[in-house]
């Protein structure tokens, strides 16, 4: 074909048309599969970027609400580490008391139930407290919390509307004023006494006794 004679213009064309013609499938193919693959590597590196800007940002968010989390806790626990600690408590009970009582035959004219308090120094606290109730069998209306030590020493303190519904005392250790050593305090009871009560007959709960401040 190239000896052939053609006007110029038409002999560049068909030198072109024969480069073409020499260029196989598989060469045109692969012209072809790269040209996509380098326009897909460029489409996927800026799709990383974004994802690795997406994950980076996720993981700034990510940091910052559990750092919050844990500072937001920390403060709480600080905060109701505190608040136990201005209020410190020492139980001498678990668990509710039940102090039956019967004056019908006016003897013995005392009911008393007593709490042995363990060697501690109860100067630390401020007060005694305690959720008392009656129950539906009698209420008492009355009671009297009577405090000793190993001096011998007394005193007593008496809480007045005792009735059905649960109520909480509070008693400040300075009523017990006969008290003058509070490290060597022996028990601490309620007493019950037959000249006080309003029924002679009944039932006493007594839940939560402990010192606290």
């Amino acid at each position: 074909m190239s000896n052939m004679l053609f006007p110029k213009g038409l002999s560049l064309y068909l030198k072109s048309f024969e480069v073409i013609l020499i260029m196989t499938r598989e060469d045109i193919y692969d012209h072809l599969a790269q040209v996509y693959l380098g326009k897909r590597s460029k489409a996927d590196i800026k799709k990383e970027r974004q994802f690795s800007v997406w994950l980076l940002i996720n993981i700034l968010i990510t940091v910052i609400i559990f750092t919050s989390a844990f500072y937001g806790l920390t403060a709480f626990l600080t905060h109701r580490n505190s608040a136990l600690q201005s209020r410190i408590i020492f139980s001498l009970h678990n668990g509710p008391i039940r102090i039956a009582y019967n004056f019908t035959n006016s003897f013995p004219p005392v009911k008393t139930f007593a709490l042995d308090v363990p060697a501690i120094d109860a100067a630390k606290y401020n007060k005694i407290q305690f959720s008392i109730r009656g129950k539906e069998e009698g209420t008492p209306g009355i009671v009297k919390i009577v405090v000793k030590n190993r001096r011998s020493e007394e005193a007593s303190y008496y809480i007045q509307g005792v009735g059905l519904d649960w109520q909480e005392f509070h008693i400040p250790l300075n009523e017990f004023q006969q008290i003058t050593d509070w490290s060597s305090l022996t028990d601490v009871s309620f007493v019950l006494e037959s000249w006080n009560v309003e029924s002679k007959k009944g039932l006493v709960l007594v839940d939560g006794v402990c010192f606290s401040s």
